[in-house]
């Protein structure tokens, strides 16, 4: 007889083995319950049997530094039940048709059903890991193990970092390593850390009165705090007056610990000085007693902390920067101030080919995204802890000339454990530090200078001049600037080419600063080997699209997750010099010349997509139905005796949508249907499957599009603003559009207030045109939609 207790016994011993139980490890193990108020809500109905009861899987571990991240265990004794054939196909995204009593005894025998079944629940709010281990002992033993990232439609196996099959039970922290650099996983948090900045930013502005340059300057020296473990631990007891005072000590002592000269010491440490005496930080209130400057630090160390100590190739002093940036009409442009994309950073650091004995300089550094991105290409090259050390110590060379953002610069080094002795306080153009920087002897530059300044001695070219004459000879330098640099006549293009190779430049997306409107391209150029010496074609590549969209609260993020693939082909074709109509060419270029694609590349006529032809006749044909045309349909009076009160619930099955984030869209070839009041409703097409039928009616109870309704064709999903009415009559499309102009008229009822959510709905009536035998009269519908322009036409 097969005992499931043995295998719970070998899930205890390699959970002991592993230390889960150690009392100094902050990782809570339970058993068939948690104490977690989270975890008991979407585990109550739960239950294996289907039966309503209280899901209770066999083990749930737990970990506060990891608040987002659950791992649940299922134990089968016998490894026949360890998982059924549906598993592969559901994860696969097939439907898997079954009964529900089917279903639940499926759940019921099977250890990794199980498991995925308690990750589905818990993924509402939670990043799962499931694993199913069957067997009755440990030799011989089946274990899978899975990801369920929060809000996704459905697992898919956890591998290693290096791809492996995780196959056995493995320690807390290397799940998480594991489970952290899943791309999903990764969005998410990059996502809920945005979320947070908004968050913070509107705390800040009403409790704290900070400025948007103080922001990040507390979020930084906060972090610098933080890492000072007595101090993580605890802040929580000091009172609202002495806490400023620590906050600064411990900010000082973390600075003073860098093995760097006292001057720069105190040039880090300055800015953070007038934060510690802000009189609103100090103060208790009855929302928060114990100080804001307590509520801030207790938020960043629950929601930022933990993600800066995973992802030390992120900039999050720099996000935080951008984000703070948005919500001020500040002098931001003025200053020329335009931070620099993450993904751009990336990028440099990729075309450049950084390795571990590069050393990367920044004359224009900011918050230090480019050196973050540098050191975390070259770090990956790094075999030893002595060649790790060698590229923090004296790999990294940064200038910048404002205070607070020098501040911001080296707290950014700090926290990715050095390199901020290499960090020079004020402008890359004086004399001494431009003499200091070149003895560093850099070969790799990376540089977004500061944009549109009137004084002529800093033009944008001036500053890649600079950094290219501090490299030595042979180094690679590459600039994103203005796209006015590359076509506009400027003294500084004839000095460039004089003494530097101009190599490539590339076009960039139009609106890659959003919401700052610049055009740019990328400057890249061989350091001190004149162009004319050189003798070479430049190569010019066109990268407007680097698979970004445009949000209205996110700014421009990689919804589709096309960029991976969109960055790996554009290195591959700079490094190589390939050339491809519409995309790349090789020209011979001089100062007086255009530098950049759109003059020289050959338009692709090898293939003309057959959607060219198609959007402009679907452009002539909207504006087509658009114009005005005469209305000879009679206007209706729907207040006769003809006419009858139908109750909604009565013509109608009414269903609600189902959310679909952002975050888990990937686009195909589904109609997503949104509470918008145009394009029929459709604002995306997704990979996912329809989840309603064709020949019904999406009516949004939400949003500022409340009771638009519209028919739709063809299945489709909709979001959960939106309400599904399923027909319970023969409704062609033209009583469709009869009914759903109907509804619109309903619309002054609701609001953003007042939503036309499912249980008004169902109460709901309209009046439409009646038989004699008091029914829809469907007949005298579709003959006045007849009457109107085009109406023959709707099927």
């Amino acid at each position: 007889m097969k005992n499931e207790r043995k295998t719970e016994n070998i899930v205890r011993e390699e959970l002991r083995e592993l230390e889960y139980y150690e009392a100094t490890k902050d990782i809570q193990v339970d058993e068939q319950k948690s104490n977690i108020d989270a975890v008991k809500r979407l585990l109550k109905m739960a239950s294996k049997s289907g039966k309503g009861g209280q899901g209770s899987p066999e083990f749930i571990v737990s970990s506060p530094s990891n608040p987002d991240f659950l791992l649940v265990i299922e134990c089968k004794a016998s490894v026949k039940d360890h998982a059924s054939k549906a598993i592969d196909d559901w994860i696969e995204g097939k439907v898997v048709t079954e009964t529900a009593e089917n279903q639940f005894k499926r759940i019921a025998k099977f250890a990794v059903d199980g498991a995925l079944h308690y990750a589905q629940r818990l993924s509402k709010e939670f990043n799962v890991i499931a694993v199913a281990i069957s067997g009755e002992a440990k030799k011989g033993a089946l274990i899978s193990t899975y990801l369920h990232t929060k809000g996704a439609d459905r697992p898919k196996i956890l591998r290693a970092k290096d791809g492996g099959v995780l196959d056995s039970i493995i320690p807390w922290a290397d799940y998480i390593e594991h489970a952290t650099f899943d791309p999903t996983v990764q969005r998410l948090r990059f996502d809920e850390l945005m979320d947070f900045s908004r968050e913070l930013h509107e705390f800040m502005r009403d409790y704290a009165k900070l400025t948007e340059y103080e922001k990040p300057l507390l979020v930084s020296g906060t972090l610098i705090a933080l890492r000072n473990k007595p101090f993580a631990i605890s802040f929580d007891a000091e009172s609202p007056e002495d806490l400023q005072r620590t906050w600064l000590t411990v900010i000082q002592t973390e600075i003073g610990k860098a093995n760097i000269p006292q001057a720069k010491k105190e040039n880090m440490a300055q800015p953070y000085s007038s934060i510690a005496v802000h009189p609103e930080l100090g103060k208790a209130t009855a929302s928060y007693p114990r100080g804001i400057l307590h509520e801030l630090i207790k938020r960043l160390n629950e929601k930022v902390w933990p993600f800066i100590s995973l992802y030390h190739d992120f900039d999050v002093v720099g996000q935080f920067y951008g984000e703070f940036l948005k919500y001020t009409g500040g002098d931001k442009k003025a200053l020329g101030i335009v931070l620099t994309p993450r993904h751009i950073t990336e990028l440099f650091a990729l075309l450049a080919n950084v390795n571990k004995d590069n050393r990367v300089l920044d004359i224009c550094a900011g918050t230090g995204g480019f050196l973050i991105s540098a050191m975390h290409q070259m770090v990956k090259t790094a075999v030893t802890d002595a060649e790790r050390t060698k590229i923090k110590q004296r790999g990294l060379i940064g200038v910048e000339q404002q205070p607070n953002m020098f501040a911001l610069a080296a707290s950014n080094m700090i926290l990715r454990g050095d390199g901020k002795a290499n960090l020079y306080q004020g402008s890359c153009l004086d004399s001494a530090i431009a003499g200091a920087i070149k003895k560093h002897m850099c070969d790799v530059g990376m540089l977004n200078p500061p944009f549109s300044q009137s004084d002529v001695d800093q033009h944008e070219l001036r500053f890649v001049k600079h950094m290219m004459d501090s490299l030595k000879k042979g180094g690679i330098g590459l600039a994103i600037t203005p796209m006015s640099c590359a076509i506009s006549p400027h003294p500084a293009r004839d000095e460039l080419m004089k003494h530097h190779t101009l190599e490539a430049v590339m076009t960039m997306p139009d609106e890659l600063f959003y919401p700052v409107g610049v055009i740019t391209c990328v400057m890249v150029f061989t350091a001190h080997v004149p162009h004319s010496l050189s003798d070479k074609k430049t190569w010019f590549g066109y990268w407007k699209n680097d698979g970004f969209t445009k949000t209205k609260h996110r700014g421009r993020v990689d919804l589709d997750r096309r960029w991976p693939a969109i960055r790996d082909r554009w290195v591959e074709m700079f490094r190589n010099r390939e050339v491809h109509a519409g995309e790349s060419v090789l020209q011979k270029v001089g100062p007086a010349d255009e530098w950049c694609a759109e003059a020289y590349i050959e338009t692709d006529y090898a293939r003309i997509p057959a959607s060219v032809f198609s959007e402009t006749v679907t452009s002539y044909a909207s504006w087509n139905l658009k114009r005005p045309v005469p209305l000879t349909a009679p206007d209706l009076n729907g207040a006769s005796k003809k006419w009858k009160n139908f109750c909604l619930d009565d013509l109608f099955e009414i269903k609600k949508g189902k959310r679909l984030t952002k975050a888990n869209m990937t686009t195909g070839k589904t109609p997503f249907i949104g509470a918008i009041d145009n394009n029929n409703g459709v604002t995306g097409y997704v990979s996912h499957a329809p989840l309603h039928p064709a020949g019904t009616i999406t009516v949004n109870y939400n949003g500022a599009g409340v009771a638009e309704a519209f028919y739709q064709p063809v299945p489709y999903r909709c979001s959960d603003d939106v309400n599904v009415l399923y027909p319970k009559f023969s409704m062609t499309a033209k009583v469709a559009m009869f009914i759903s102009s109907i509804i619109r008229l309903e619309k002054y009822r609701f609001s953003y207030g007042r939503k036309w959510h499912l249980e008004r709905m169902l109460k709901s009536e309209i009046r439409l045109p009646a038989t004699t035998n008091g029914e829809p009269d469907l007949k005298m519908m579709e003959n006045y939609i007849d009457l109107l322009p085009f109406g023959v036409q709707v099927t």
